[in-house]
């Protein structure tokens, strides 16, 4: 499933960065999302976007376009 599906609260596993260009996928990678890491959709902007994850303790704000490049499994 992708990142922008999960429910705010909800934690899944990284399980692919794949679909990202290679600069996203690399700035991510270098803030701790990586794959077989947890995260957590801690939650969404009153209009959708951005949303809020925590990686390894970080808190990221991502587009929805990014987060649906990002392929994760329910924890």
């Amino acid at each position: 499933m992708k990142l922008s599906e999960l429910k705010s609260g909800e934690v899944g596993c990284v399980t692919t960065l794949q679909k990202l260009s290679q600069d996203a996928r690399k700035r991510l990678m270098t803030m701790g999302m990586l794959p077989n890491t947890n995260i957590t959709l801690v939650r969404r902007a009153p209009m959708g976007d951005p949303l809020q994850v925590e990686v390894r303790g970080v808190s990221i704000a991502l587009r929805v376009s990014i987060a649906d490049d990002i392929e994760v499994e329910r924890v």
